[in-house]
């Protein structure tokens, strides 16, 4: 090897990827790219309209969404030492959350809603956070760098939260119309986006002046910063459309929980007889998935078959199921079928904390 290749690879900083490059650019860091490009090629209607074909429907809030969501279970429920570590945890937050949540409906159904709704955004933006803090855990960069980089990943986030409160309804929602607060305010959402904009000029600065310094250019850090500002963006603030919305919401959050998930419920031990859970190697993806698609359906199913009455060619089975219209009787259902949600929020606070 030639001295030149040799000073090259020396030099050349290593990247903190989660796993390696390949696989955090397919399954954490490219998911939000992939639905911009996947945007991009939508008709129009798609992109400002209410209008969301079923079988879209189907893949990204059934089969992304819902199925994220049962994925925890494979760091709790289903893996022994961690079911061990959160024993009390595992049954008393949905206890607490079901009863919590059943008061809060029987108060106003509205409310319910509501709530579930800036839970589960709490929840998105806390996942973008984490990958941050994944990925900044080797950098040796002075304290205001590290701020500014948590500054704007929130801000990447808020911002278009900020923006879509002050507007108008739009013609896309979270769960159900009605559970975000809104306010239209032209110059509120003028001087926001402002904001944003000096916000973004002041971490290419920053960029620069650690390049010029000689640190070495974080990858996978900018690569999350720039996925999360674009399709926060663009489904919220640039586009008007609920598949738009849907798509950009949900591959960028679901596919990356789900791979995060994949990669760190590696079984304990070491060498050759490393223990394996049942669904770890190439034939356990199959049972992985197979799980959380199969999980998600039937909620679905339920939930239209009890209450929505919304896609009746998509769970046909299901609609011989009695339709819920009781006050008493909703206030009893919505939160137990609400529930994985609800305990996947709360849990995910607590499962990806560590001493280091």
């Amino acid at each position: 090897m030639s001295p030149a290749v040799v000073s090259a690879a020396v030099a050349a900083p290593r990247q903190p990827w989660i796993r390696s490059a390949r696989f955090d650019g397919l399954w954490i860091l490219g998911p939000p790219f992939l639905a911009l490009l996947l945007v991009a090629l939508l008709p129009p209607a798609f992109r400002t309209t209410g209008r969301m074909p079923t079988l879209a429907w189907l893949v990204l809030v059934v089969f992304i969404d819902v199925a994220h969501v049962y994925s925890t279970l494979f760091r709790t429920y289903l893996d022994p030492v961690r079911r061990h570590r959160y024993r009390t945890l595992l049954w008393v937050v949905p206890l607490a959350c079901y009863l919590a949540g059943a008061a809060l409906y029987w108060h106003s159904a509205g409310w319910f809603w509501r709530a579930l709704a800036y839970g589960a955004v709490f929840h998105f933006i806390r996942q973008q956070y984490g990958f941050l803090r994944l990925y900044s855990r080797q950098e040796t960069a002075p304290g205001w760098h590290r701020q500014l980089d948590v500054v704007l990943i929130y801000a990447a986030t808020l911002y278009p939260l900020l923006y879509w409160h002050l507007s108008a309804p739009r013609n896309f929602v979270w769960f159900v119309t009605g559970d975000f607060l809104h306010y239209d305010w032209p110059m509120g959402r003028l001087v926001l986006s402002c904001l944003f904009g000096l916000l973004l000029v002041a971490y290419l600065g920053k960029e620069i002046h650690a390049w010029q310094r000689g640190q070495p250019y974080n990858v996978p850090r900018n690569l999350l910063l720039l996925g999360t500002a674009a399709s926060w963006y663009v489904g919220i603030v640039l586009l008007n459309g609920d598949l738009a919305f849907t798509l950009l919401n949900v591959v960028a959050h679901g596919i990356p929980y789900l791979a995060l998930i994949w990669v760190t419920s590696q079984p304990a031990g070491t060498g050759r007889k490393r223990a394996q859970h049942w669904w770890q190697g190439r034939t356990g993806v199959a049972l992985f998935l197979g799980l959380l698609l199969g999980l998600a359906y039937v909620e679905e199913g339920i939930w239209d078959g009890l209450v929505w009455r919304e896609h009746a060619p998509v769970f046909g089975w299901f609609q011989q199921l009695p339709a819920v219209s009781d006050s008493l009787y909703l206030a009893l259902l919505v939160p137990l079928l609400a529930l994985p949600q609800a305990t996947h929020y709360v849990l995910d606070g607590f499962i990806w904390r560590r001493n280091s």
